[in-house]
């Protein structure tokens, strides 16, 4: 309506005589430019969801008349909408205007272009701006996470950290959590979320993985806790949905959880962690292609995220596409490198198969000599040497995996380990660790419960022997007159009872 009535304004100041000209002036400077209001017009587009609208009427304005602002938000909604050459060319305009714009540059990083192209394009202004030193490593730390090689990105921003400008930086924090993530480093990713939301209280970004870790330790009363921090500070963001929804889906309430995880995605689309929540919730109520849809969406998300192709190889293994599931982890294991993690996905799908049982075995030892205490591929060979009954080896392989940490999960496999070569007294202790870090482990309380109703197989022996003796004993005396034993010393009549049945 504004639009259409400066329209009009403009015509009648055409038709005016020129008297009037001066008196429209102050009218005409007053109003706002048609630019800025075609940009307050795209906001609200997004916010209703009507991304196409919203780029059309930016597409709207000549390229040369664009501000900053429009260049940036023309260069999110081509990304969004997956128009990836024509974000690349909005985030460059952007860098060109404003060489500072750390946004656009971690744009254009996030669509494989080059760090050393993207840091070509700040150079002029890094040598002549002083103590700007930080933000070429800035950028080359940002080009390796997006290219997926973790412990260069982590090792460079650990760098960054230890400089007097940006230490205790909560941006950085996080990127480092989030990097601990997804190497699999969990306990130096919890602890990088927590310095971050001590350094910010508000913070918001990257607490639903936060969440998400906590819920896997079974910190089922911190998640509680968090999500209801997130909800008192905004309930507009995905955030706080997810690690709600983590709650719901690890206390087993599966319903909730898809509930909280679609709310999520409603706030924000684009939320990885939610749509994984979605997927996780869907394949564990045996809504297996539903849960493949979602899992794919984060794929394409987010192709750097190993826990989004786990999730979609688990649900092929659901729905026994052992060859679909083959197939994708040797294209994670391709384009992600051969580390640890995608060579023990590769493994545990090859678990599947009876035929590649010794190839599974191969790359998990490769997996164990990169990393010793990376506790996935510690799970699965010890799988692997249960099948094969080798359980001396595999209490062998758990003792040396908790020298350096302490997990649920491998607490409890010793422990069953333990009870298949008869040291109960020594499982018991392990399921007792086990339910001391995660009190809802069903598996621990399990093995528990059996181990305390049932004897151990040697008590059981000993106590059936005491009765074939107490049994023997009575048939015996019943066989000698009363009068005889009266007339014998007690300690006699005991030798005699004894050695009776130990005769017999």
């Amino acid at each position: 309506m504004a639009l259409q009535q400066k329209k009009a304004l403009s015509k009648t100041s055409k038709v005016r005589p020129s008297t009037g000209n001066a008196a429209s002036t102050p009218q005409s400077q007053c109003l706002p430019s048609e630019i800025e209001v075609k940009y307050k017009m795209a906001e609200c587009y997004t916010m209703l969801k009507q991304d196409k609208d919203a780029i059309a009427i930016l597409d709207g304005i000549p390229s040369r008349q664009r501000t900053p602002k429009i260049n940036m938000m023309l260069a999110n909604l081509y990304k969004k909408a997956g128009q990836e050459r024509s974000s690349v060319t909005s985030y460059k305009e952007v860098l060109r205007q404003c060489p500072l714009a750390l946004d656009a540059i971690l744009g254009l990083l996030s669509l494989s272009v080059k760090g050393a192209e993207v840091a070509s394009m700040t150079m002029n202004v890094i040598q002549s701006i002083p103590n700007l030193d930080w933000l070429s490593v800035w950028i080359k730390a940002y080009a390796f996470v997006h290219t997926g090689d973790n412990t260069r990105a982590i090792n460079t921003i650990c760098s960054l950290e230890k400089k007097s400008l940006l230490r205790d930086n909560v941006d950085l924090l996080g990127s480092l959590a989030d990097l601990y993530f997804r190497a699999g480093d969990n306990k130096n990713s919890i602890l990088k979320f927590e310095q971050a939301q001590m350094l910010d209280p508000y913070l918001i970004k990257g607490m639903d993985v936060y969440g998400y870790l906590l819920a896997r330790e079974g910190r089922l009363e911190d998640v509680e806790n968090l999500g209801c921090r997130l909800f008192n500070i905004s309930d507009q963001h995905a955030e706080p949905w997810v690690v709600s929804g983590c709650h719901s889906f690890y206390s087993k309430r599966y319903s909730r959880a898809l509930y909280l995880g679609a709310k999520a995605i409603q706030l924000n689309s684009n939320s990885v962690q939610a749509l994984l929540l979605k997927g996780a919730a869907l394949r564990n109520m045996g809504r297996v292609q539903e849960a493949i849809i979602h899992f794919r969406e984060a794929i394409r998300l987010a192709p750097c995220r190993l826990d989004c192709y786990e999730g979609l190889i688990e649900c092929y293994l659901a729905s026994n596409s052992i060859r679909e599931a083959m197939v994708m982890a040797n294209n994670v294991y391709k384009t992600l490198g051969a580390n640890a993690q995608t060579l023990t996905l590769l493994a545990t799908v090859c678990l599947e198969d009876p035929v590649t049982q010794e190839k599974a075995k191969t790359l998990l030892d490769k997996a164990l000599t990169q990393r010793p205490d990376y506790i996935k591929a510690v799970v699965k060979k010890a799988e692997l040497l249960s099948r094969e009954q080798k359980y001396e080896d595999g209490i062998a392989l758990l003792r040396n995996a908790l020298a350096n940490q302490s997990d649920c999960v491998l607490h409890r496999i010793l422990g069953d380990f333990l009870v298949a070569v008869n040291e109960y007294q020594e499982a018991m202790d392990q399921y007792s660790i086990a339910l001391s870090l995660d009190p809802n482990d069903q598996k621990s309380l399990e093995g528990m419960q059996k181990m305390e109703k049932e004897e151990s197989p040697t008590d059981a022996t000993q106590e059936e022997d005491v009765d074939d003796m107490e049994k023997e004993t009575s048939r015996m005396c019943k066989q000698i007159p009363n009068t005889f034993f009266c007339k014998l010393p007690c300690f006699l009549l005991t030798f005699i009872k004894l050695h009776s049945c130990s005769e017999n």
